[in-house]
């Protein structure tokens, strides 16, 4: 069962990667590079703006909904949302994180997305796998839909056309979201008392590493935009998501994997998919990574627009932290699916004190080569913690990454799997 849905997972994710790929070209060819940098500004803003308004929500509702009411969970993350979408408004309006005149957007449409993001949260938690990745589909399609229109038939051709497509597309995600979640489940209630402080201790944890990796990810985009310009951060958010399209296995079999591990019990089996997901995930990301690498860059011009060249540099030399955020995704959702996001949290912390401690000098001697190479020694360092932990608490080495025949074993076994009822840890 799990492969089933990890295969529908990275089906439907490779689908989503095709439309934004089509959303960029749109972009870079009516737009330019100067209009991709803004979209990807415009993309960060929100992004920050999901860390409080997500804080009781999204990935902590995934280990909370097993065990906690639902009637208890929403309503809080529905108030959060809110709450911190007019506080940011505020923060917005003084402090100069997103193009001019987008701040109001920025922060509707976060406010939107964490309320389907806690949507999300109450599918995956419920291990209802099909439902969320068709919604991410429909998502994309309508995305993709709205903006062409938009470019089509709207007077003139900016930044706001992304902006109104997205606010048919989130939107769209939330009322369908809240249609599949469906009626509530029997669970195990833990102490009544504690849903509250399960909510901000969990929601701290996971948001608080959300932070710390998105900074970890993005902070060398306002980097690269001070320093080198708006244009040269277009071909930089360009090649960066080009490269982090080997994340989409990754991230698929680690949303499969929070899923299983916050409803199972046996530790042995929580250690053995774990393992066996760091290994996939790199084996499909390296393939990835190669065929990008032998694109040569007139490739990435006719795709992308005039404006975008010499991009393959910067994906040879992301190479490395993709293949070790690869890995770090099993072991970031294993984690979490314990319930354990602390370490999450240490890691992306790791990773951001090199992004920043190296980004401003790296950027301003190797442009964005610079910015490429601090990612990837950001991304290991995330992952060699991440691996120390979980190594340990194991007891197992190195050695344990190495792809066996026991392996596939355990992949044909996947594949004959049956669906068996969840045990909640005691």
């Amino acid at each position: 069962m799990m492969l089933k849905h990890a295969t529908g997972t990275v089906l439907a994710r490779l689908f989503i990667t095709g439309m934004n790929l089509l959303v960029m070209m749109l972009a870079g060819h009516a737009l330019g590079a100067e209009g991709l940098g803004t979209i990807g500004l415009i993309v960060l803003g929100i992004t920050l703006v999901m860390l409080p308004a997500n804080l009781i929500g999204g990935g902590a509702m995934v280990y909370l909904v097993p065990r906690v009411p639902l009637g208890r969970l929403l309503p809080p993350a529905y108030v959060c949302a809110m709450v911190s979408a007019a506080g940011s408004y505020l923060v917005l309006r003084k402090v100069p994180l997103v193009p001019d005149g987008f701040e109001g957007h920025v922060c509707a449409l976060a406010c939107i997305q964490a309320v389907y993001s806690a949507h999300f949260g109450v599918l995956l938690g419920r291990e209802r796998i099909a439902a969320h990745n068709a919604i991410n589909a429909i998502h994309s399609v309508v995305l993709l839909s709205a903006f062409a229109l938009l470019l089509r038939f709207r007077n003139g051709s900016d930044a706001l056309a992304y902006v109104y497509a997205c606010y048919a597309a989130f939107t769209l995600s939330a009322v369908l979201s809240s249609a599949a979640m469906g009626r509530s489940v029997p669970v195990k209630l833990t102490n009544r008392h504690d849903v509250a402080r399960m909510l901000l201790r969990q929601g701290f944890w996971v948001q608080g590493a959300n932070g710390l990796q998105l900074m970890n990810y993005r902070l060398a985009y306002w980097i690269v935009e001070h320093t080198l310009g708006r244009a040269a951060l277009g071909m930089y958010s360009v090649g960066t998501q080009l490269a982090e399209s080997a994340w989409i296995a990754p991230r698929s079999l680690g949303m499969v994997l929070v899923s299983r591990v916050s409803n199972l019990e046996e530790v042995a089996r929580q250690r053995d998919l774990t393992l066996l997901t760091a290994k996939a995930a790199v084996g499909v990301a390296l393939g990835v990574i190669l065929v990008l690498a032998m694109l040569p860059d007139t490739v990435f011009g006719i795709i992308f627009g005039k404006g975008i060249t010499g991009l393959r540099p910067i994906v040879l030399l992301l190479a490395p932290g993709i293949l070790s955020m690869s890995a770090s995704q099993a072991f970031s959702h294993y984690f979490s699916g314990k319930g354990q996001n602390r370490h999450n949290l240490v890691g992306s912390g790791l990773g951001m004190f090199i992004t920043a401690g190296l980004g401003w000098w790296a950027i301003q001697h190797w442009g964005l080569k610079g910015a490429a190479l601090t990612a990837s020694l950001a991304y290991t360092t995330s992952l060699l913690y991440q691996w120390a932990v979980f190594s340990r608490r194991h007891a197992v080495s190195w050695h344990a990454l190495r792809p066996t025949r026991a392996d596939m074993d355990r992949l044909s076994g996947l594949l004959r799997m049956k669906s068996r009822p969840h045990q909640e840890r005691s």
